[in-house]
């Protein structure tokens, strides 16, 4: 298996922005192609559509169609920054939608869609983003690139309804907990790394690897993401911090933690009825997982799959983009934010 460094060797870790680096030139190619495909002539889409651009991201999933393209050659056409595009819109769509499901306040440091304006713009605007995404992908008239699509949005459909059915249940399983960060985040990981080597012709087998890849990316950045809200600042997540546990949302340590020691069950549904600006309970219950070990052990599970994203890898030719991929993991993992 693949070895991934430890934290404590960050500093030779490759970082974001030498990966990005890497292929700079597209993704200016892929800002200008969002810009292009947001707009309308109707003005309070090109408004969202703007607010939208400028919020930014990490841009993790249109690097990774990128990238994967790359490894089958250095010179891409504009098919592949247009299906990055529409990757970003998919993955976009799904963060609108979720705010208004959240009853979330604030996104990427800036306020919620759903927050700026109200719910029935913003569900209607991420339905416009998924539309537009189809539309783009369309045009490619190619069928294998929408199933790869149709399955991930259908997938992501399905992992947030099972999440809403699970919402404040301290009984989850972790079988439960995986099945809903397959399917809301490393789906759509895997499909853009799947698409980004349907572009360029690979064979059954290298797409194949490149969703494996994926799908074990997305749950490592999922079980990070997660971590993150617990260990991380409002500054660099843009968001409130423990709001996952304020809005009952029971992950990888909570799950863990609960199956060792019930006996906490009482102060984890207390932090979770906590009102809202309050986070005293939820700090006695972040306490309690630190000493317990457990943030550290999903760390290690989020390490793990990482590790295994590394290796799928192997089937390819060694070239700065299987590199810069086999890289990515890393920063992923070591991210605070």
């Amino acid at each position: 298996m693949a070895t991934l460094v430890s934290a404590s060797s960050s500093r030779e870790a490759t970082t974001a922005g030498r990966i990005f680096g890497l292929i700079a030139r597209e993704m200016q190619r892929f800002e200008e192609e969002y810009e292009r495909q947001a707009r309308s002539n109707i003005q309070i889409i090109a408004h969202i559509g703007r607010y939208l651009h400028q919020t930014g991201g990490k841009r993790v999933r249109p690097a990774l169609v990128v990238l994967a393209a790359k490894i089958f050659g250095e010179e891409i056409d504009d098919s592949v920054i247009k299906m990055a595009t529409v990757m970003e819109f998919l993955h976009t769509a799904t963060l609108v939608h979720d705010d208004v499901i959240d009853g979330a306040e604030m996104r990427r440091g800036r306020r919620a869609v759903s927050s700026q304006w109200n719910n029935e713009i913003a569900v209607l605007m991420g339905d416009w983003l998924y539309m537009s995404a189809f539309e783009t992908a369309l045009q490619q008239r190619n069928l294998a690139l929408l199933d790869a699509l149709t399955e991930a949005t259908r997938k992501m459909t399905e992992g947030e309804l099972i999440q809403l059915t699970l919402i404040g249940n301290t009984r989850i399983t972790e079988e439960q907990h995986l099945e809903i960060v397959i399917r809301k985040t490393a789906y759509l990981f895997s499909a853009s790394c799947r698409v980004g080597g349907i572009l360029r012709g690979a064979t059954p087998e290298q797409c194949r690897a490149l969703a494996e890849y994926g799908l074990n990316l997305g749950i490592a950045f999922q079980l990070v993401d997660d971590l993150l809200d617990f260990t991380s600042n409002v500054e660099k997540l843009g968001k409130p911090v423990l709001s996952d546990l304020r809005e009952g949302k029971v992950t990888l340590p909570l799950i863990r933690l609960l199956r060792s020691h019930p006996q906490f069950t009482p102060q984890v549904r207390a932090a979770m009825d906590e009102a809202p600006g309050e986070t005293t309970r939820a700090r006695e219950v972040l306490a309690i997982l630190a000493e317990c070990g457990e943030l550290e052990k999903a760390r290690d599970e989020a390490y793990a799959y990482a590790a295994r994203a590394q290796e799928v890898l192997k089937i390819f030719p060694d070239n700065l983009y299987r590199r810069a991929l086999t890289e990515i993991a890393q920063y992923i993992i070591e991210r605070d934010n």
